[in-house]
């Protein structure tokens, strides 16, 4: 069933009232009539099962037949800290990471970025990735939408680790144990740290460019409390290894069937 997120102020006395892009994927792209349903979010407390009642060019009016419950959420707050990609990977980056159960993206600057920052054309980007973001979350029936930060310098970054409850900073050479742990072990020793302690964790989970994290980076990550975590034995894709290690962080917070908090 066709999904919207909507601003709280459109939903007015058991009405919710879509308006521009989403009147027009409604009457024209899904060519809805008055009877059909669609389900409408707020982004908040509120999603609910919505019968169109009138259609016009400019919106789409309809009326709230039931709430539905909140709980496609995920039960960890994992955001993905993504080294700036070249071409359109990080489009890739929010579209996946939204439907797998991100909460939030943070592109970053690091040393070996193929792509070049151009703050003129930030705006633009993030108007573009919002909307990914947005679109991936309708499709994957989420409640909420997932942030997309403005980019961030590498100091920036680095300020940032101590704001969560885990930093999981993924490197190639954490396969050998001298320089680090499996996101599976990282995981156990976080929770025997935080034994008793049941409020959803925020977790954040730094995936680096295509010419991969220098040993600088990865020191002064470790420095700033992030955990060296490998993602296996075999080297992935900038655009691989974000998308790997949520899904592997959905499955630790037993989602996925892993086990439980």
């Amino acid at each position: 069933m066709q999904r919207y997120f909507v601003a709280s102020e459109q939903f007015q006395d058991g009405m919710v009232i879509l308006r521009g892009e989403d009147a027009h994927h409604a009457s024209r792209v899904m060519r809805m009539n008055a009877g059909d349903v669609f389900i409408a979010c707020d982004g908040g407390e509120r999603s609910a099962l919505v019968k169109v009642v009138q259609l016009d060019g400019q919106e789409v009016r309809g009326s709230v037949q039931e709430l539905l419950p909140q709980d496609s959420e995920p039960l960890w707050q994992v955001t993905i800290a993504q080294s700036l990609p070249k071409g359109d990977k990080m489009e890739l980056v929010i579209q996946k990471g939204t439907e797998i159960g991100a909460v939030a993206f943070l592109p970053f600057q690091s040393e070996r970025n193929i792509v070049q920052y151009d703050g003129k054309k930030e705006a633009k980007r993030l108007e573009r990735w919002s909307k990914i973001a947005k679109e991936a979350a309708e499709q994957s029936h989420r409640h909420r939408i997932p942030s997309v930060e403005a980019v961030k310098s590498w100091k920036g970054l680095l300020a940032d680790i101590p704001a969560y409850d885990l930093a999981l900073f993924c490197y190639e050479r954490a396969g050998d144990s001298a320089h680090g742990v499996g996101i599976g072990d990282a995981v156990k020793e976080w929770r025997l740290r935080r034994a008793g302690n049941e409020a959803p964790p925020r977790i954040l989970l730094i995936a680096g460019p295509e010419g991969g994290f220098a040993e600088r980076e990865a020191e002064e990550a470790a420095a700033a409390g992030a955990v060296l975590t490998g993602l296996g034995k075999r080297i992935l894709r900038a655009e691989t290894a974000g998308i790997a290690g949520l899904t592997c962080l959905v499955y630790e917070s037993g989602e996925m069937g892993g086990a439980q908090p």
